[in-house]
């Protein structure tokens, strides 16, 4: 078998088998297919597309690529939830608590910031003294102690997609739906997920900008994973403005920990997002009939209190501080502090969720690069969202820099980024829209 045949049949629109998808993914990492003929392939699939088999035969390979978390002797179901990346999308920190309260195990294999996008493994990290678990022995006993449990994609965890990521992201090749696929439900199969419930972002500040996008990803998603054995659950949700109220490190983590507290009001957009993630992780661990008898019982769950508690176990069991992150709230913050006033009367017609993105970069939440490092306590806090009325001076936002610099620039993006326009018919406030757009269900 030679790799220049491989990349002529996909070339030429044909469909690779087991064996040579194989070939292609040990050569990868042994160094038997050299970069230029992975990448020539990489361009194939680009153009070429996948049939649902072979993306499901590359999923599998990749996962066989390296080692597997053993959740072994632990009680399932094992349910978890993956976000393909928005602007202040703080979900997953109030999710896997809320679910773990019903006998669920949660393990949550994240990642961090890059691009617009935060990362959930640098929110929780900006908590006082908190580490992802870092090896295998410390997953299971978090686990086992919480319901759920926090690490990041190790050396030996589908070795494969560092090699085909670092690929496609110098040969034009990321956005390929097939390999997008692949990569997701690789390292979410290899951590040892027995049902999965995707929130597949769309929009402004989105990866996938519009529906039609979103939905080829979520179906592919969805068909994938059941021909590989799992639960799938794909909801698209609209990411044209931020999430919550918070964009930042820390200033996600204190978001929340206020909505696990009860404090949601002027929240509701997260939580309407963070309840029917839930609801149907539920359902796919069956401690729910429908999505709507889950969004009843989180309510529930969440007005009893247990799901914070369940976060500052989880913040102690993984070397965090919870009294310290407590203290935190409201103080920890970047000494340089700026506010943007409102230009006009009138209300909030949107907040451009691209621009906040970066923005919050510039701040030093983000990462341009994978190799920049971020600062925990800068970010914005919005006071003024979608539909909300404002008076000229009065504040909509502050932001905290680690420069003045920063700072400034930061402020001109965002002064872009918010959009007042005039009440709406007869003085009424712009009606509130649900961000789910669209579900798919392969259970």
């Amino acid at each position: 078998m030679r790799g220049v045949d491989i990349i002529r049949k996909k070339r030429d629109g044909g469909e690779l088998d087991a064996e040579e998808l194989q070939f292609l993914i040990r050569g990868c990492l042994d160094g038997s297919v050299p970069d230029y003929q992975v990448a020539a392939w990489l361009m194939a699939v680009y153009f070429r597309g996948m049939t649902d088999r072979e993306t499901g035969e590359l999923t599998q390979k990749m996962i066989e690529s390296g080692d597997r978390l053993d959740l072994s002797g632990i009680p399932g179901p094992f349910v978890d939830k993956h976000s393909t990346g928005g602007v202040g999308d703080k979900v997953s920190l109030i999710l896997a608590p809320l679910v773990a309260c019903f006998d669920i195990k949660v393990p949550m294999m994240s990642g961090r910031s890059l691009g617009h996008t935060g990362g959930t493994l640098d929110k929780l990290e900006s908590i006082p003294g908190y580490r992802i678990a870092r090896d295998p022995e410390e997953f299971r006993r978090i686990l086992m102690q919480t319901g759920y449990a926090m690490t990041g994609q190790s050396e030996r965890i589908v070795p494969a997609d560092r090699v085909l990521y670092a690929l496609r992201d110098v040969t034009a090749t990321v956005e390929s739906i097939p390999l997008i696929t692949a990569s997701i439900l690789s390292k979410k199969f290899a951590e040892g997920a027995e049902s999965l419930v995707f929130d597949v972002k769309c929009g402004d500040g989105a990866f996938m900008k519009n529906l039609p996008e979103a939905e080829e990803l979520a179906e592919s998603l969805a068909r994938t994973g059941r021909k590989l054995g799992r639960g799938i659950v794909a909801v698209i949700t609209d990411m044209n403005e931020p999430l919550g109220r918070m964009v930042g490190n820390f200033l996600e983590a204190e978001e929340s920990a206020l909505c696990l507290r009860g404090d949601t009001e002027g929240r509701e957009d997260l939580m309407e997002v963070t309840l029917r993630l839930s609801a149907w992780m539920l359902v796919a661990g069956g401690k729910a009939k429908t999505p709507e008898e889950g969004v009843d019982r989180c309510r529930k769950m969440l007005a009893g209190g247990e799901p914070y508690r369940r976060f500052l176990a989880n913040i102690e069991a993984q070397g965090g501080d919870p009294k310290a992150f407590e203290e935190g709230i409201g103080t920890l913050r970047a000494p340089i502090q700026r506010t943007l006033q409102a230009s006009r009367d009138g209300q909030i017609q949107r907040i451009e969720g691209y621009k906040t993105g970066l923005a919050s970069v510039v701040l030093g939440a983000g990462r341009n690069k994978t190799t920049d490092s971020v600062y925990p306590y800068v970010g914005i806090h919005f006071f003024r969202k979608r539909g909300e009325p404002v008076r000229q001076g009065e504040p909509v936002l502050e932001l905290f820099a680690e420069s003045k610099e920063a700072a400034e620039e930061a402020l001109s993006i965002l002064r872009e980024a918010v959009h007042i326009g005039p009440p709406g018919q007869e003085g009424r406030p712009l009606l509130p829209r649900s961000l789910i757009l669209k579900e798919i269900i392969a259970l």
